[in-house]
């Protein structure tokens, strides 16, 4: 396979051009089709035109494509496994603030994301899916409809108990859901977290803009699995389905029939902090969790968010990074790929080729870091 990308040529390329995966590299590279047209010499109506299968790019334009928009010649052949999305299946956390190039590149790189956990399937048994209701692409839950009854049915269905969950990350991969950082991304800032139960696998995409706070990472992991087994069957983009995502998060993280009876009746922000530290969510929460449960009216609430700002540097109130949490970094690839490597001598650069990818986007994706070797000078 790896003489044959070689030896490919701009023709075999042009004569077989698939114009899905034109569109998937120029999503990813987060450009329109006029910067595309402008960087190669053709007008923006032509690059549409390749897009839409009408015509295809001739020879001499193959190399120049592929260069802008960083991908091998082989990736626009087709004959691999294609995960195709639609965009309005993806649910976006901060869908507002997020510009539509963004979610065309974030929908892109799901698709990558299931191409990639696909080749590894290939080779290594994957968890099981397990949430209820899922098939292959479609959610049909058995759970309660509405937010607080479907955590809770999670939960028993799970075998999680009503007290903390520690590691919520490493159970979620643990179920057969993809869970996947864009680790050099900077558009991923703005796009916030993202997730698709419209796909083989459901796939969790949780962005660094909240690595720097545990607490408000794993609450944004609860949200996104909120959507997975709500809104599995419904087209994304409704602020009711946001607020019925954080409803689930909460209960999920903190039952209130369990947690009721740790809160304080006072706005004590000091217990709240040790409560932190069990549960394993954020103060801010902790409080919104005792107003809505009547044990602080809203102009008390109110009174200690204000108190709580003016804490924010002290011991027990400050962000804790996602990195001394490894049970909440996702690591189902990156084991799925050390397996296939003792097993079948699988490697990266054979991936890569494979998915006719770069085989830095097959290391960024994995997790891997760059391997060179150290140069060491002793004086």
């Amino acid at each position: 396979m790896h003489d044959a990308r070689r030896a490919l040529t701009p023709q075999a390329v042009s004569d077989a051009f698939d114009p899905t995966r034109l569109t998937q590299a120029r999503h990813l590279a987060a450009l329109t089709k006029k910067e595309v047209a402008e960087r190669i010499g053709v007008s923006p109506a032509a690059v549409g035109q390749y897009e839409a299968g009408m015509t295809r790019p001739r020879p001499d334009l193959i190399p120049p494509l592929a260069a802008v928009l960083a991908v091998p010649m082989a990736f626009f052949l087709p004959g691999r496994p294609h995960g195709k999305l639609d965009g309005s299946m993806a649910h976006f956390r901060s869908l507002r603030s997020t510009r539509a190039y963004q979610r065309a590149k974030a929908v892109a790189f799901v698709e990558q994301v299931w191409e990639l956990a696909h080749a590894l399937e290939k080779r290594v048994r994957l968890p099981a899916v397990d949430l209820p209701g899922f098939a292959g692409g479609e959610v049909h839950s058995a759970l309660p409809g509405d937010p607080a009854g479907a955590a809770r049915g999670l939960r028993a269905h799970w075998g999680l108990g009503t007290g903390p969950i520690s590691h919520l990350v490493r159970h979620m991969e643990a179920r057969g859901i993809v869970v996947a950082f864009p680790r050099h991304d900077p558009d991923a800032v703005t796009v916030d977290a993202f997730s698709t139960s419209s796909m083989p696998r459901p796939i969790v995409v949780l962005t660094p803009n909240r690595f720097d706070d545990i607490y408000r990472h794993r609450f944004t992991a609860a949200h996104e699995l909120g959507h997975l087994v709500l809104h599995g069957d419904t087209a994304a983009g409704d602020s009711q389905q946001e607020r019925e995502a954080d409803a689930f998060a909460a209960e999920f993280l903190t039952p209130r029939d369990s947690i009721v009876p740790h809160l304080p009746l006072r706005a004590d922000l000091r217990r709240l902090a040790e409560l932190r530290e069990v549960w394993g969510v954020s103060v801010d929460s902790l409080l919104y969790r005792c107003r809505e449960t009547g044990l602080l009216s809203d102009s008390a609430a109110g009174r200690a968010y204000q108190r709580l700002k003016t804490l924010r540097e002290q011991p027990g109130f400050t962000n804790e990074p996602v990195s001394g949490y490894p049970g909440e970094q996702p690591v189902l690839l990156a084991r799925a790929f050390d397996l296939a490597t003792a097993e079948a001598d699988l490697t990266a650069a054979t991936l890569a080729d494979e998915l006719a990818w770069p085989i830095t986007r097959v290391r960024e994706l994995i997790g891997l870091t760059h391997q060179r070797p150290q140069l060491k000078l002793v004086p």
